[in-house]
């Protein structure tokens, strides 16, 4: 290899380097700016600032166990959050990964019913599987509806966010046909081979996020290095355009619509495998809706997701800790959510100022030259 060649090479990793390096600023500027503001809130609420955020980070990062819980309440985040951004990167906009979930994980939790005794190696993926199935057979209609009638998307994928959770609602109710000898609305709990097993010991972290870091990947090798993938992203890049190089637009939206379902159905089911060992009425706290935050913040890539996920996680573990010791209301932590997102939907990029800087500065001269 010559010296040029090299030289070449590393002016190519630096760049890439450069590049991500410039990526991560905007989510981390978002993240400052949201505390900042947050800081403010929790000051005119007459709490004590420093107190609340080192709780806020005591009890989310500051030991091994709090790290795992943060995990472990990341991980439902990163099925959603991949969900979410599988179906963007195609040009369509799923909010019905909250449905999709619920039916995963109904679906999954009485499959983990009906096989006792199965080997966990057997019976766990078949159970990932099934709600991986549910999920995307619920998020066929709404894919099937836009391809054939042109209906958008976000108007049937919010009433069948409502349908699931009604639907699911009623199958554990008193008079629910899934409901066998509980007190609780809740289904039969599934066999003990289903449940996932702590990774590590003294840590509630379990194989479940170890099933979301390989989603991830699979999810990056079908969107970045497949055929299919490059479809699906063209048809989201500009659909006319796809049309016209001869791209089967209609397949690529309906493939993207069940894969992105698929995902939010089995972060359901492995929600139920991993925690609760059961599916019970109202079981999400809105993890299909924190999907859409988790994966913008991450721009919309596999790596940002499990990024913006440990946040999340971070600041629901760090919350409970936050109003114990500090006294501040744990609604809190909604609100920096809530921050984050918009400051990073608002493009406060800081790589596109410094960019436009420079652009003004080379004009400037330009101009002086040209005078002179």
């Amino acid at each position: 290899m010559t010296k040029r060649s090299l030289n070449k090479q590393f002016k190519n990793i630096r760049t890439s380097i450069l590049g991500m390096l410039g990526r991560l600023l905007d989510p981390l500027t978002a993240i400052i700016l949201a505390l900042f503001v947050g800081g403010i809130i929790i000051a005119l609420l007459g709490d004590d600032v420093v107190l609340a955020i080192s709780s806020l980070l005591n009890g989310s990062l500051g030991s091994f166990r709090s790290f795992g819980q943060s995990l472990l309440a990341a991980t439902p985040l990163i099925f959603t959050g991949l969900s979410f951004s599988v179906a963007y990167r195609s040009g369509l906009f799923n909010i019905g990964a909250e449905g999709q979930l619920y039916v995963g994980a109904i679906v999954g939790a009485m499959v983990g019913t009906l096989f006792p005794g199965l080997p966990s190696i057997i019976y766990i993926p078949l159970v990932l599987i099934s709600g991986a199935v549910a999920g995307a057979l619920w998020a066929f209609l709404p894919a099937y509806l836009k391809v054939r009638l042109g209906v958008h998307e976000v108007i049937n994928v919010i009433m069948l966010n409502k349908i699931a959770l009604y639907l699911t609602n009623w199958l554990v109710s008193v008079n629910g046909p899934f409901r066998q000898g509980s007190v609780q609305p809740a289904t039969p709990f599934m066999d003990d081979n289903v449940r996932l097993q702590a990774l590590f010991k003294g840590s509630p972290m379990n194989r479940a996020y170890a099933v979301g870091i390989v989603m991830a990947i699979i999810v990056y090798l079908l969107m970045w290095k497949t055929k299919s993938g490059y479809r699906m992203r063209a048809v989201g890049h500009n659909l006319n355009a796809s049309q016209f190089v001869g791209i089967n637009t209609n397949k690529s939206v309906i493939s993207a619509f069940m894969i992105s379902g698929a995902l939010a159905g089995m972060g359901g089911a492995i929600e139920i495998c991993s925690v609760y060992g059961r599916f019970y009425a109202g079981f999400s706290p809105g993890y299909g809706f924190e999907g859409i935050a988790v994966s913008l913040l991450g721009n919309n890539h596999p790596v940002g997701i499990i990024i913006s996920s440990i946040l999340f996680g971070a600041l629901k573990t760090g919350a409970m800790k936050m109003q114990i010791i500090a006294g501040t209301n744990v609604n809190l932590v909604k609100v920096l959510q809530a921050l984050i997102i918009f400051f990073v939907a608002g493009k406060w990029s800081i790589m596109a100022t410094i960019k436009n800087q420079k652009e003004q500065i080379i004009r400037r001269r330009l101009a002086k030259k040209i005078k002179h």
